[in-house]
């Protein structure tokens, strides 16, 4: 049997910018992606604590370093800066393998720096 499991989760990230007139995604710095080990493209899940609003898009690769949270196209109606938002991306695997699955977890620090 196959289950759905928590893979990755960057919990409370802060939105440093919504860019309506981009291609909908979410650009994330590349240093809070290596550390949650998601990549480029990967689908996620966007859960803003400020206003409950829940999205699915896929990730950009931000610049390492800078901090960047920003969301993207129809995104950006979903969040403001300041906002905090859980960054969650999940995998499929076999019930008895995800049993001993450890999700990779990030906990950012304040301008989201690790």
């Amino acid at each position: 049997m196959q289950i759905e499991i928590l893979k990755s989760k960057v919990h409370r990230a802060e939105i440093t910018e919504a860019n309506l007139h981009y291609v909908g995604s979410l650009t994330l710095d590349e240093d809070l992606m290596d550390a949650a080990n998601m990549i480029e493209n990967e689908k996620i899940q966007v859960v803003n604590v400020n206003n409950g609003a829940r999205l699915e898009t896929y990730l950009i690769r931000g610049k390492r370093g800078s901090g960047v949270c920003c969301l993207n196209g129809p995104a950006a109606r979903q969040g403001a800066v300041g906002d905090i938002v859980v960054i969650i991306s999940y995998t499929t695997m076999d019930f008895e393998e995800a049993k001993k699955f450890k999700p990779s977890i990030v906990f950012p620090k304040q301008g989201n720096k690790l």
